[in-house]
C-alpha cells in the first residue's frame, strides 16, 4: 500500500526496487540474516590452521544449509572450508563485497529463520573446551577437593 510512504520512499522504489532488510545485518553476515545462521566465524578464527572440530560436527549436522565465504579473506584460508563443505555436501557461495569488508570470515545459514541462540563459537561452551583446558579444569577441582579435606580436618 502506498499509505505512510513518502513520495521519495515510492519514486526511490520505482527505481531501485523494494529496499532491502537490514542491509547493515546482511553486510556483516555476508549477505544473509541473524536470524538464519548456524553459526559465524570471525576472520581470525578462519584464518586458523585447522577447522575447529565443532565447526566439522555442525557441517555435518546441517549438510543442507548454505556456506558463505567472505571474499576479501584470503583464498588460501577459505580453501580448506570449501574442501568440507564438499565433503559434507555443502552448498557454498564465496561473497565478494570489495566496498565493505565484513570481521566475520564464514557463515553457515539456512535460507529461512531458525532463530538459533548462540551462533559465535566463543559462545558455544562447553563443548568448546580444548582438551587441555579439561585437563587443568579436573586437576583444579581435584586440588580443590584435597584443599577442602585439608581445611576440614
Amino acid at each position: 500500500t502506498m499509505a505512510g510512504k513518502s513520495v521519495e520512499d515510492i519514486l526511490e522504489q520505482g527505481i531501485h526496487g523494494v529496499k532491502e532488510i537490514n542491509p547493515a545485518e546482511r553486510k556483516k553476515f555476508l549477505g544473509t540474516l541473524r536470524e538464519r545462521i548456524v553459526i559465524a566465524l570471525f576472520q581470525s578464527e578462519v584464518r586458523a590452521k585447522v577447522i575447529d572440530p565443532k565447526v566439522k560436527s555442525l557441517f555435518e549436522a546441517h549438510k543442507d544449509a548454505n556456506l558463505f565465504l567472505n571474499g576479501n579473506v584470503a583464498y588460501t584460508d577459505l580453501s580448506k572450508y570449501m574442501k568440507a563443505a564438499n565433503d559434507y555436501g555443502i552448498a557454498y557461495t564465496i561473497v565478494n563485497n570489495k566496498e565493505y569488508n565484513s570481521e566475520i570470515g564464514l557463515v553457515l545459514a539456512y535460507d529461512y529463520a531458525i532463530d538459533q541462540e548462540h551462533i559465535y563459537l566463543n559462545e558455544m561452551k562447553p563443548e568448546l573446551h580444548t582438551v587441555e583446558e579439561v585437563k587443568q579444569e579436573k586437576k583444579s577441582f581435584f586440588q580443590k577437593l584435597k584443599l577442602s579435606r585439608f581445611l576440614k580436618s
